[in-house]
């Protein structure tokens, strides 16, 4: 059975468009408004090491990496911490290493723009030992307990050591 539009052959349907703008455009204000920009957390300069590590000079102008070398115990805990030859007893005091050897100059061509860390962790070091190293070299809070100073953002790690 075929139903038929009787009398309606002549009639146009006929689109507001002017309710569909306004939506439109509350719906654009609505999201310009509400719109956040947060900086990325834990947002780091990482480089992993390369499977096979190729030779070259090095630039002049750049310092050698300060290495720190993390030692796990048997249990995967930190059992020791050492900055170049130095041994430390806590993070605390590797912050403060760190930031007496990169100074208080901050900036591009500054010191601490072209220092660069490399971590050397034992193969069953737990990951939390590695954030909280990260951590203590990539910056601190500052004085007034909002801001936070960037030390080195130029972190990387060594090849990884053999299982134990």
């Amino acid at each position: 059975m075929r139903v038929r539009n009787v009398g309606r052959r002549g009639e146009k349907v006929a689109l507001m468009m002017t309710p569909m703008i306004d939506i439109v455009f509350q719906l654009l204000v609505f999201f310009i408004m509400t719109f956040k920009i947060v900086s990325p957390e834990g947002d780091f300069n990482i480089k992993m090491p390369l499977a096979a590590p190729s030779e070259g000079l090095p630039d002049d102008n750049q310092l050698p990496p300060m290495k720190v070398r993390l030692r796990a115990a048997g249990d995967g805990n930190l059992a020791s911490i050492e900055l170049g030859q130095r041994r430390l007893d806590d993070f605390k005091a590797l912050n403060l290493q760190v930031r007496e050897i990169v100074g208080d100059d901050r900036g591009p061509g500054s010191v601490a723009d072209s220092t660069e860390v490399e971590l050397d962790c034992d193969y069953n070091l737990k990951f939390e030992y590695v954030i909280d190293t990260i951590t203590a070299v990539s910056g601190y809070v500052a004085a007034d307990g909002r801001s936070i100073v960037k030390v080195i953002e130029k972190i990387k790690f060594a090849p990884p050591r053999a299982e134990k």
